[in-house]
């Protein structure tokens, strides 16, 4: 009696183990959870943070200190009317053609005079010593005015700023050498060689004194701060970084999003705080510009100018922070979109509605899909996956992508998506269409 019962003896054991080990499982369970969920949210919020950082890297590495794109940003200042007018008045002050009005005034009327004009009319003579000076000025203002405004100077400063785009380097990263020169925080373009030009082009109109004037060295200031020193030592730090610091930041964010036990959650709440995060830098932008133009030192002579130049050099940035913005947006968007909400269920439910009664209506005017579309019904994830990749593959090769960029690829992203929808609804058609056709089965055979 007791025979039967003697395998089952030993059983009580091991289901006593396995219980213990479900408990084990159990218990460390929610500790695994938990050391999970801080590790991803720890990579999340480091991602946040690195993603403004990370565009600014590439600002410093990729734009200005790339000698073809500084060039590239900085050639339509010389056609800006805040950097001309300040050119002029300073290429004018260089140029400084001395020429004694009343010298030349009192010689003349002495001339006169001894030719036999009236002595009141000689006194009358001397009196023209002012406007003899504005004169001159005029001549020089008109012809610097329009040596600025012509081709000849958009050329030279098209070619001082590539020759001298080493120099602008060390604006950032050390000193300065060549046409642009940095020193105590201060960044200056020497206009010398315009100072020459406008030299012979007053020689050429008449102007003998203009032949006088000695070789200056004058200066023209670009760009002002004290903080220039701290800024170096970090552009060097960023320039360092700027190989690798834009993929760790992508594999950070990666790796948070596939710790979270909520994975959809957390690629929108990663993209979100990235976005949010760009933001913040663009309102530090707007801030820091009005505090420097508003504190603009006295080297500067002309805050247009300074503006110019500010908004020119971080233009690149603020696109790329726009653009991170506008990919955050549409990346949690996205994510919204596929997760279990009565709204994101609404809208892939009409959408698919939408698809399946275009199907119909083509499958009933002899408009079908065939295989294409049973393949496409059958695979429709790994395709929709494949899309997402391409579009992101697009993207991560783009060069220099903007917000415009963003919009762009979405909008191809969603015909593509559409696509297949139609096509897998052409798929269902076919599929139902086959099913309601095919004759009913004998069930007594």
């Amino acid at each position: 009696m007791t025979s039967p019962h003697e395998p089952t003896t030993p059983e009580p054991p091991p289901k006593e183990s396995a219980v213990g080990e479900a408990d084990g499982h159990r218990r460390g369970g929610p500790a695994a959870r938990i050391a999970r969920n801080t590790a991803s949210a720890v990579l999340i919020v480091l991602t946040c943070i690195l993603v403004p950082i990370a565009l600014i890297t590439v600002w410093v590495h990729d734009i200005a200190l790339d000698t073809d794109r500084y060039v590239s940003t900085m050639a339509p200042l010389a056609t800006d009317p805040a950097i001309q007018d300040a050119a002029v008045r300073r290429t004018v002050e260089a140029v400084d053609v001395r020429v004694d009005g009343r010298e030349v005034t009192s010689d003349l009327a002495a001339w006169m005079q001894s030719q036999g004009l009236p002595p009141r009319a000689a006194q009358a003579v001397k009196g023209l010593a002012p406007q003899f000076d504005s004169a001159v000025e005029q001549s020089v203002t008109k012809v610097a005015t329009r040596f600025i405004h012509g081709d000849k100077f958009a050329a030279i400063w098209t070619g001082a700023n590539r020759t001298a785009h080493s120099t602008v380097v060390h604006a950032l990263t050390g000193q300065g050498r060549g046409a642009i020169g940095v020193d105590e925080g201060t960044v200056t373009l020497d206009v010398g060689t315009a100072v020459e030009k406008i030299k012979q082009d007053l020689v050429d109109a008449g102007l003998s004194p203009a032949s006088h004037i000695p070789d200056v060295n004058k200066k023209m200031v670009l760009f002002q701060s004290d903080q220039l020193g701290k800024i170096r030592k970090g552009a060097h730090l960023l320039d360092v970084m700027g190989n690798w610091i834009l993929p760790l930041t992508v594999l950070i964010g990666a790796a948070g999003v596939l710790l979270a036990h909520r994975r959809r959650r957390a690629l929108a709440r990663t993209a979100l705080g990235g976005a949010f995060a760009c933001l913040l830098v663009v309102i530090v932008l707007v801030i820091a510009r009005r505090y420097y133009l508003d504190h603009l030192p006295a080297q500067v002579q002309s805050k247009d100018a300074a503006a110019a130049i500010f908004d020119t050099l971080l233009h690149f940035l603020r696109v790329s922070l726009r653009t991170a913005i506008v990919l955050g947006v549409v990346i949690a968007l996205g994510a919204y979109l596929i997760g279990p909400g009565r709204l994101p269920r609404a809208v892939r439910g009409a959408s698919e509605r939408t698809a399946d009664s275009a199907a119909g209506w083509a499958y009933q005017h002899q408009v079908r899909t065939g295989p294409v579309g049973t393949w496409v019904q059958a695979h429709r994830r790994w395709i929709t996956v494949g899309a997402l990749l391409i579009v992101a593959l697009v993207f991560a090769l783009w060069n220099h992508p903007t917000a415009l960029t963003v919009l762009f690829l979405v909008l191809i992203l969603l015909a593509v998506l559409a696509l297949v929808a139609l096509l897998a609804a052409g798929g269902r058609a076919a599929l139902h269409a086959e099913h309601a056709d095919a004759p009913p089965t004998d069930a007594g055979g």
